[in-house]
């Protein structure tokens, strides 16, 4: 479990300084990661290299944002981690969002482990 936290601990301090190398340096070549807002599923990726390249281009979004995990919960091959998220964006969005805007949210982050490397990520707010 504690190998788990600190990769899991890595993974986020490299979210928030924006380096993708770092994040997934833990990560199974063939990582899924999906994303659900509302309850629903707004992004699947399939492979690292899919991962990576979302990840580049949502480092576009913000000119800040930091990851705070407020709790870690071991089951079986699966942590999940509760967040605070915080961020500030860099450009305007369609959905009427302002550059310069903070956001704050609530979440969690759930990773699945196999031979030490994470498989599959969820992210929900």
């Amino acid at each position: 479990m504690e190998a788990r936290e600190t990769l899991i601990k890595k993974y986020v301090e490299s979210y928030n300084s924006f380096d993708t190398e770092k994040m997934t340096e833990g990560f199974s070549d063939d990582i899924v990661f999906v994303n659900i807002q509302n309850g629903q599923v707004t992004m699947t990726l399939n492979g690292i290299n899919e991962f990576k390249n979302q990840a580049e281009t949502a480092k576009q979004f913000f000119s800040q944002r930091i990851q705070k995990i407020l709790s870690f919960n071991h089951e079986g091959h699966i942590t999940q981690i509760e967040i605070d998220y915080q961020g500030v964006l860099a450009q305007d969005f369609p959905n009427g969002l302002k550059k310069g805007q903070e956001i704050k949210l609530k979440g969690k982050s759930t990773f699945e482990f196999k031979d030490g490397k994470v498989i599959k990520l969820t992210d929900e707010s």
